[in-house]
Order: C-alpha cells, then sequence, then structure tokens
C-alpha cells in the first residue's frame, strides 16, 4: 500500500546545476547509451541468429545482454532529456515506476548472473553430463526463475519503502529515483524501513555472492589435475564473468549493504552499475569470444 500525503513530484538535481556542464554530460551518456543499445542487441541478434551458438551459456548471454538494455534504459533517457530542461521533475507514480524497474532488473540480472556462475560449474566440472543437466527445459526453468527472483525482489522493496508517508523537502541529490534518496523524504522515521531494506536486498547479493564464491572454489579445485590448455580454456571463460561480476556487484553492494543515508559518491557509483556495466559486458562476454566473433561475421555477411 502507498502512502502519499503532499508529495505529489520529486525535482532531481542531477550531477551539475550548470547548463553548459549539463549538455556535456548529455552529450556523453547519449553516446555511452547508444554504444550499450548496439553492442548489447547486437550480441542477442548475433547469438538468436547464430547457427553455431546453441550451447547454455549463449542462451544465458542473450537474456543478460537484453536485461542490460532494459536496464540502463530505466535511468539514463531521462537524464539526458533533463539535461535540457531546467527543472527536473518527476511524479510520484513516476518515481514508484522508476525504483519497482530499476530493482526489477537489477535483481534479475542478479540472479542471471549466478545461474552463469552454475552453467560454467556444470560446464567445467560435470563436462560429460553438461548437456543432459543443462538441457533446454532446465536452462527455461532457470531463466523463468531468475525474472520471478528479480520481480519478487522489487515488489519487496515497493512494499516497504512506500508504507511510510512522505513529505518534504520533495528535492533528491540524485538523477533518478532510488530506495535510499526516496527514504530521505520520509515524515516518519525511516530506520526500521531502512533496515529491513538493507536487510532484502543484502539477503539476496549475500545469497547470490555465496553461489558464486562456492561455484568458483569448486571449479579451481576440480582443474588441479587438468591439462595446461583445458585450465587456460576454464580460467579464460571465468575470467570474464568474475570481471562482470565485480563491476556489477562491488558497486551495488556500496548502495544497497548500507544504512539508509545519501552520500556525495552514490551518484558516481549508480554510474557503474546502472551504465558502465552495461555498457562493457558485451565486450568482455562476446566480442572476445571467437565463436561470436565468427558468428557475427556471418550475420554482418548476410546482411
Amino acid at each position: 500500500m502507498v502512502t502519499m500525503s503532499n508529495v505529489t513530484e520529486i525535482v532531481f538535481l542531477g550531477f551539475s546545476q550548470n547548463r553548459d556542464t549539463q549538455k556535456v554530460i548529455a552529450g556523453i551518456f547519449l553516446v555511452m547509451y547508444v554504444a550499450i543499445v548496439l553492442g548489447n542487441g547486437l550480441t542477442v541478434m548475433t547469438i538468436v541468429a547464430g547457427r553455431g551458438l546453441t550451447s547454455p551459456m549463449y542462451f544465458f548471454l542473450s537474456f543478460l545482454s537484453f536485461v542490460d538494455i532494459c536496464n540502463c534504459s530505466v535511468t539514463v533517457p531521462k537524464l539526458i532529456l533533463d539535461s535540457f530542461i531546467e527543472r527536473k521533475v518527476i511524479s510520484l507514480k513516476g518515481c514508484i515506476t522508476q525504483i519497482f524497474l530499476l530493482h526489477f532488473f537489477g535483481g534479475t540480472e542478479n540472479f542471471l548472473l549466478t545461474v552463469t556462475a552454475y552453467d560454467r560449474y556444470v560446464a567445467i566440472c560435470k563436462p560429460l553430463h553438461y548437456t543432459v543437466i543443462m538441457n533446454p527445459r532446465v536452462c527455461g526453468l532457470l531463466v523463468v526463475a531468475a525474472w520471478a527472483g528479480g520481480l519478487l525482489h522489487s515488489v519487496g522493496q515497493i512494499v516497504l519503502i512506500f508504507q511510510l508517508p512522505l513529505c518534504g523537502p520533495r528535492v533528491l541529490d540524485h538523477y533518478f529515483c532510488d530506495v535510499h534518496p526516496v527514504l530521505q523524504l520520509a515524515c516518519a522515521d525511516p530506520l526500521l524501513v531502512g533496515m529491513l531494506i538493507v536487510a532484502s536486498g543484502g539477503s539476496v547479493s549475500v545469497i547470490s555472492c555465496t553461489v558464486l564464491l562456492a561455484s568458483y572454489v569448486v571449479i579451481l579445485h576440480s582443474l588441479r589435475g587438468r591439462t595446461l590448455e583445458s585450465r587456460r580454456k576454464a580460467l579464460a571463460t571465468c575470467a570474464s564473468h568474475v570481471a562482470v561480476v565485480s563491476l556489477f556487484f562491488i558497486p551495488c553492494s556500496f548502495m544497497y549493504m548500507r544504512p539508509s543515508v545519501s552520500l556525495p559518491a552514490d551518484k558516481i557509483v549508480a554510474v557503474f552499475y546502472t551504465v558502465v556495466t552495461p555498457l562493457v559486458t558485451p565486450f568482455i562476454y562476446s566480442f572476445g569470444n571467437a565463436e561470436v566473433k565468427t558468428a557475427l561475421r556471418r550475420l554482418v555477411g548476410r546482411k
């Protein structure tokens, strides 16, 4: 249940109040957003159209790239438009929607990265049973579970934060609506709700990190008796996943596994998991992969 008092709209301060600086920021984010959409969109097209990319790893990667496009689209287009508007305003309903979508896609990405770690564990530690364990039905169920987990996480965040009545000052020192900044608008003491939000988001991160760490410990242990070439290929695959996981989880942990206070660094840290991670994921996962590059050349040749 949403408790609304006298707040009908919220004003963002953004990154700067200087109009020239805002236009420069808008240009930078526009270039990054176009690169995100093109890079991840090309990854999805290549995997869907590529005849040789049938491994579950590419199946999960296509969904991860799609979620990256959705995730950055929640915040970046409005930031770009707001850079040309003197008063950066969002309605309360728009703010609720933004928080919901941000945590829905962010939570889904969190679970997809965990599912991808499990896929790598099975591929490396149980290669003879890989196609049996990771059959199409199991892969589909894992993706559905990731989307469902993201939905439950997002609904939980919305239910918690909007139990509090909101009043002044209606100004957020941020460029999008998120749980910690919005809690600063609460008329009542947000301590309990803030603790529940941290516990909710923290439990999701802790469970995912535990699964990720456990999978890599087992993978590294299983590689001890392998040949040098086999270890090199396995470690190269794992290294790309660790890089993406680190770019996503470290900023998210800083934002959501601490007390509900707004810090000056929040806006910069938020850029990493809303913009930087979706920007570099195609280059880490896809464009450095020989199979993807071959499939991409075939796709471009057909077009």
